[in-house]
């Protein structure tokens, strides 16, 4: 089935030249920072190129990082700070407070903020292929590759490079756990509806299609508690829609629970496990209009009204009224007061995020080179004039969902 995920709007980021004048002293140190500046600028493109692709976007990111490290890895052999890491100002809005940016001196910051809109973007590919109409098999691998690598992205990010910062990350911007965990979290959720697709189209046993959609709620549940102290002014349409998904993969799950239970000759627990997921159906349904009508960063859509939605509510309803003819005719089961435990675990398709690692250094990055760039030769003119560079939005493709066809996602 098409799906349809929320997203927050891309990081924005001010100009940067690397015009280091008098500080670079060799043509190879100038050819470095002329290189950082279009990189920068081609990978800041790729974020809003429609036709962009996981291959085209992992090469730009790779050919910029390999050249940031440079001003990041040690090349002197010492174990002291690279000496060009706090030279450039760098400043970066964050997907959740609006057009607000923060400013660091420290390319490590870099480093992370731009590594963080390149997760974003594998989210939002996802997203975008994910709401086609006749969606593939092979598209349908790369929205759920796309996902875990993004998640990847942002665990590598805070486990290994956010802590090498010298200034923390303020309260409700990106880069502090709380966001981050949301963000790695919901990626491996998505990912697993993806599995959830595949193993309904392939007709698999409903007791692992049950303990799948289970878990996958769990997920949800755990990134919106991941939020709950955020300012709700940033958070609250992020996690109505976290909510949301997290009800109706519930319902999911008591659904094909239900079906086990029926199967195995037990009607009346069937009944009622069905009856918990029109439940659980009818809070996401609820949730939908509130996330429709809350403020906040993000698209705005109607799930309640995509073909995904109504189909689990049209397969809860004919589930149910089955267990109950069948009851009424064979089994004259009691239908228990309280709904069944559901103690469900997984054994296949939960998804794992992809290591990420940061590509090799670049080959113009040698202690030689690095030799070269003298900071006592205009730094302080540098500082001397700030520049306050402006912050745009980014301009993003419009992304509404498409048609839900009815397609099976694969």
């Amino acid at each position: 089935m098409a799906h349809w995920f929320h997203r927050n709007p891309l990081k924005a980021t001010a100009p940067v030249s690397f015009n280091f004048y008098g500080v670079a002293g060799s043509p190879a140190a100038n050819k470095i920072c002329n290189d950082l500046r279009t990189t920068r600028a081609r990978l800041l493109e790729m974020f809003t190129d429609s036709t962009c692709t996981p291959e085209i976007m992992k090469n730009a990111s790779d050919v910029y990082f390999s050249l940031l490290q440079g001003f990041i890895s040690s090349l002197d052999g010492t174990t002291q700070e690279n000496k060009m890491r706090f030279i450039q100002n760098f400043k970066w809005t964050d997907t959740l407070q609006g057009n607000i940016p923060s400013a660091q001196q420290d390319a490590v910051f870099e480093l992370v903020s731009m590594a963080f809109n390149v997760a974003v973007w594998y989210t939002k590919f996802a997203s975008r292929l994910a709401g086609k109409e006749n969606i593939t098999e092979p598209e349908a691998k790369d929205v759920h590759k796309s996902l875990k690598v993004a998640a990847g992205i942002f665990k590598t990010l805070k486990e290994v490079h956010v802590p090498r910062l010298i200034t923390p990350a303020e309260k409700g911007r990106d880069l502090e756990p709380r966001v981050m965990d949301a963000y790695i979290i919901q990626c491996q959720a998505e990912a697993q509806e993806v599995t959830i697709a595949r193993a309904i189209e392939l007709k698999h046993n409903a007791s692992l299609i049950a303990a799948l959609a289970f878990e996958t709620a769990n997920f949800y549940q755990k990134a919106d508690h991941t939020l709950n102290t955020l300012e709700p002014e940033c958070s609250s349409k992020w996690r109505k829609y976290l909510q949301l998904k997290q009800y109706f993969y519930m319902a999911y799950a008591f659904c094909y629970h239900g079906q086990t239970l029926l199967a195995s000759d037990k009607c009346g627990e069937s009944i009622r496990s069905l009856q918990e997921a029109e439940k659980c159906y009818s809070r996401a349904e609820a949730l939908c209009k509130e996330y429709r009508q809350t403020k906040g960063p993000g698209t705005t859509a109607k799930p309640s009204e995509q073909l995904f939605f109504l189909k689990l509510g049209a397969l809860i309803k004919t589930t149910l009224e089955k267990c109950q003819r069948e009851n009424g005719f064979i089994y004259f089961h009691k239908v228990p007061a309280e709904p069944p435990q559901l103690e469900l675990k997984a054994s296949y398709g939960l998804a794992e995020p992809v290591p990420f690692e940061l590509p090799p250094l670049s080959e113009q990055c040698t202690p030689e080179v690095y030799a070269t760039f003298d900071l006592t030769k205009g730094a302080k003119n540098d500082k001397a004039k700030p520049k306050e560079e402006e912050v745009k939005p980014v301009k993003e493709p419009d992304l509404k969902p498409q048609k839900d066809t009815g397609c099976v996602l694969s």
